[in-house]
């Protein structure tokens, strides 16, 4: 199974540590890794002896007989050596015996970096610089799933060098559902960081310092592992603080900096503490598995979450149950997505390949969209130019829509050859530069304005950056300024 990229989000420019820390293992720690890695593959060659002993043939063929090498033969080795006057080799050569002399005055350096002769870098010296994140640089946060392991990878992306790689990678514990960066650290004396939520298959959500290389444990978690109940407990077992199933999607709210919400298989939304860790509290309105939830860029209490019943709800966060707005869809819901230039509308996207915008003051829809011939799995609308819609679906393809005055058209359509398609998200920085993950090729970012049509409908269009100033939980102001 080719490796698969479930998960795909963005980090900011100059938001990075310029040169990230590395861990170093203590002698213990460094015990218990390799007694751990030493099980695993003793259990792996035992695997791999059973199998060869099923597949070993019968008993092993006659060796076939040497060929002697006839007179003819040694005669014609010993004419061609002797070209090299083999007999005469230590004999000293007055000319060579001599060069060292001619060598004598010329100067040494200690290293290459400071002669000045030598240009071309050493393998150490690109090393240091690919290992520091420069001002310019984005980083892309990849949830990968291979048959053996799940990682988080950490690319860096240089729009003005064309430049991608692999910076770092974490070791995750079970397959990556949804990633969602954010900058709050709970501890008070640290301030702001760079950090990478990740919910998986588990319950726990496992919070990962992006500013550290090479980190075994997260940061800290959220939630645990349901425990079991036991004969001796009448009660069973106590109740989990957090979710009982996989956790589906996460959203981070960027003005009240110390919530964030998650989506759950469990049929249930957690609004967590992040100072304290644990939730503050659970939507249960939904009757089916939550697959995703967005909080809204410019209301710091407004957030809205799609399930697998097919409905989308909103909610006032300050009284959930009795403020909320509730949306009936044709197919399960698979993204939600809020339209920064017209805060009102959000979108939604379903299993069945249509895209629904409706106004969150009415129950009415703005527009339907027949999309994709299968479930729309990836959809962001770009980061900075107002009516430009991607969307990405399990039908293989990825498709860019002018939505501009609610009259949905396309532009561009082109097949990834990625297999299906899980995942797209929209650079903060650049706002035609999108990151895709699939079924198979691993990540993909594609700059869609090299379309010529993209170009021709979205290039003339003034860029909008979105600020907001947060105020208390339940006020906020936004603006939107031309770049």
């Amino acid at each position: 199974m080719s490796a698969q990229i479930t998960c795909v989000g963005w980090v900011g420019r100059g938001v990075s540590r310029e040169t990230p820390d590395k861990v170093e293992l203590s002698k213990e720690e460094l015990q218990r890794i390799v007694a751990e890695a030493k099980d695993q593959l003793r259990e792996r060659d035992e695997d791999e002896d059973e199998e060869g002993m099923a597949n070993k043939p019968d008993e092993a063929t006659e060796e076939a007989p040497a060929e002697v090498k006839g007179d003819d033969d040694a005669e014609q080795e010993e004419d061609e050596l002797a070209q090299y006057d083999l007999d005469k080799y230590d004999e000293q050569d007055i000319a060579t015996a001599n060069l060292g002399d001619s060598l004598a005055g010329l100067t040494v350096f200690g290293t290459n970096e400071e002669d000045p002769y030598i240009t071309i870098k050493d393998t150490e010296q690109y090393e240091r610089e690919d290992f520091q994140i420069k001002p310019t640089d984005n980083l892309i946060l990849a949830g990968r799933a291979e048959k053996d392991c799940c990682n988080l990878e950490v690319y860096v992306y240089n729009s003005e060098e064309d430049s991608l790689y692999v910076h770092h990678d974490i070791l995750l514990p079970a397959y990556p559902l949804s990633i969602e960066w954010l900058n709050f650290d709970p501890s008070p004396e640290e301030g702001t960081g760079s950090y990478a939520a990740v919910g998986n298959m588990t319950p726990v959500i496992d919070v990962w310092d992006l500013d550290v290389v090479d980190c075994l444990e997260p940061v800290f978690s959220l939630g645990s592992k349901k425990t079991k109940k036991t004969k001796k407990s009448k009660k069973g077992a106590e109740r989990v603080e957090g979710h009982t199933d996989a956790v589906l999607d996460l959203s981070w709210n960027k003005l009240v900096r110390n919530v964030m919400g998650s989506a759950s298989a469990d049929e249930t939304v957690i609004l967590w503490d992040l100072v304290k860790g644990k939730p503050a509290t659970t939507l249960s309105l939904h009757t089916d598995k939550v697959q995703t939830l967005k909080f809204h860029p410019f209301e710091a209490q407004t957030l809205v979450t799609g399930s697998y019943d097919k409905s989308a709800i909103l909610y006032d966060c300050r009284s959930p149950e009795s403020s909320h707005r509730i949306w009936r869809f044709s197919g399960q819901v698979e993204r939600l997505v809020w339209n920064h230039f017209s805060p009102c509308n959000f979108l939604a996207s379903t299993e069945d390949g249509f895209i629904y915008c409706l106004d969150a003051r009415s129950d009415k829809l703005v527009f339907t969209l027949r999309a994709h011939d299968g479930e729309v799995s990836g959809m962001d609308l770009s980061s900075q130019v107002s009516g430009c819609l991607v969307t990405s679906s399990a039908d293989k393809h990825v498709k860019i829509w002018d939505i501009l005055g609610n009259k949905p058209s396309l532009i561009h359509s082109r097949d990834m050859k990625m297999g299906v398609m899980f995942c797209a998200a929209c650079c903060p920085d650049l706002p035609f530069v999108y990151a895709f993950g699939g079924q198979k090729d691993g990540l993909r970012v594609w700059d869609v304005s090299d379309v010529a049509a993209v170009s021709e409908v979205f290039g003339s269009r003034e860029r909008l950056v979105a600020n907001t100033v947060s105020g208390t939980s339940s006020s906020s102001t936004a603006a939107m300024e031309v770049s």
